[in-house]
């Protein structure tokens, strides 16, 4: 798709200091066409806290409030950011129903007024609604915006989570049912998009593996000297809601012969855990996000034991392409989100199977799985994904 108009709306604005898939996919969109990326205004409870970590998110909205500062600021060809001039009230609170919908009826009408007032100062006459995972702010896009299909993005299992639970059981499933199209990340969110709405789309995901790649020279961290081999490794938060603790536990017990190596920041759970008493163990810490080719290179095998539950089943493991872009034997716990990359991961459950499955890996190890691990690690782009999205907003636009 090229020449084209696209308004963007998410949970995460662009000036967050973290990377997120609306900003990756409308980085994208913006080669070809123009994207107002619509930030997240303003709420009365983060003005009222003015917590010093929020301070240039608040100081740039009360400036646009205030008049002091222009809503539009351009990016960059293509990419222009708006900072609705609206200051938005905190209803979650509210109990679910009747009176949360009319609160979110009178606020949504304000936002949507400042969406309008940019896109006619764009000179938007026709455009597509992009709809990151919002499913409160976004709710009554189709009856306050007039473009030409509303398309909503499904990347995590959000409702599983307190936040968008409370509202989201109710509100997500009207929402998909009555948008144009719903595109997702995992094969677990078409599914769940598609009970609701029949135009639903997996569209896969795409990966930064900048940091990832085989033929950089990734010298071995100096915590590795004393660190046998084989070294089977997980680089990512250590969360007892994410990671199946038991699972690690007896699997280090049961192969001493085996070192166990982990990348990244414990919980509670973790720190606790009787992994720490196992001389088989190792724990490294957090890494800066450039380091983690170095740590990632250093194992003979990598793995993502999740724990299953409703927070872990549907997501997109981006892990794994993270592992298989070094060519790494890659082992995880079966999932639906997982199905994509049965040919090129071993999937096993409980230690029993993982061990079976490790042992497995070093001995069908050669250099032929190794390239075709980085091959399919590599397809998973932003370009290959976006153009996925194209595929299946040209497949609903009767007027493109």
């Amino acid at each position: 798709m090229k020449n084209q108009n696209f308004i963007f709306v998410g949970n995460q604005p662009w000036d967050i200091p973290i990377g997120s898939n609306c900003k990756n996919i409308a980085e994208v969109v913006a080669k070809d066409n123009t994207v107002l990326y619509v930030n997240r205004p303003l709420d009365r409870i983060t003005k009222l806290k003015n917590d010093e970590k929020d301070r240039e998110f608040i100081e740039r909205r009360l400036s646009v409030l205030e008049g002091k500062s222009e809503p539009i600021t351009h990016i960059k060809d293509g990419l222009y950011t708006l900072d609705p001039a609206v200051l938005m009230e905190s209803i979650n609170w509210l109990p679910d129903g009747a009176i949360y919908d009319w609160a979110l009826k009178s606020i949504s009408k304000n936002f949507f007024a400042e969406i309008r007032k940019a896109a006619a100062k764009m000179g938007f006459e026709d455009y597509y609604f992009f709809n990151d995972s919002e499913m409160f702010q976004g709710f009554l896009a189709p009856e306050l915006l007039k473009s030409k299909l509303n398309i909503y993005y499904s990347r995590d299992n959000l409702t599983s989570t307190g936040y968008f639970k409370k509202h989201g059981l109710r509100l997500e499933p009207q929402l998909l049912k009555k948008y144009d199209l719903a595109v997702a990340n995992s094969l677990y969110l078409k599914d769940y998009c598609a009970k609701h709405n029949p135009n639903s789309y997996y569209v896969g995901q795409g990966c930064d593996l900048s940091i990832f790649d085989p033929t950089l020279n990734h010298a071995e961290p100096a915590e590795f000297a004393n660190i046998p081999h084989p070294r089977i490794g997980y680089i990512g938060a250590l969360l007892k809601l994410r990671l199946d603790l038991k699972l690690l536990e007896d699997l280090a017990e049961n192969r001493k012969d085996w070192s166990f190596v982990y990348v990244g920041p414990e919980d509670e759970h973790f720190k606790a855990s009787k992994l720490h008493q196992m001389e088989n163990v190792y724990f490294l810490g957090p890494k800066k996000p450039e380091e983690l080719g170095q740590y990632l290179s250093a194992f003979d095998l990598a793995m993502n034991p999740q724990e299953l539950n409703e927070m872990t089943i549907g997501n997109y493991p981006r892990k794994i392409d993270e592992y298989l872009a070094m060519g790494k034997p890659t082992l995880a716990t079966p999932t639906r989100a997982m199905e994509v990359f049965k040919d090129h991961v071993y999937l096993a459950e409980g230690a029993d199977g993982y061990e079976k499955a490790i042992e497995l890996a070093f001995q069908e190890n050669d250099e032929i799985k190794k390239a075709e691990r980085i091959r399919f690690a590599q397809s998973h782009s932003w370009e290959n994904s976006v153009n996925e999205i194209y595929q299946a907003i040209l497949a609903n636009d009767k007027n493109p």
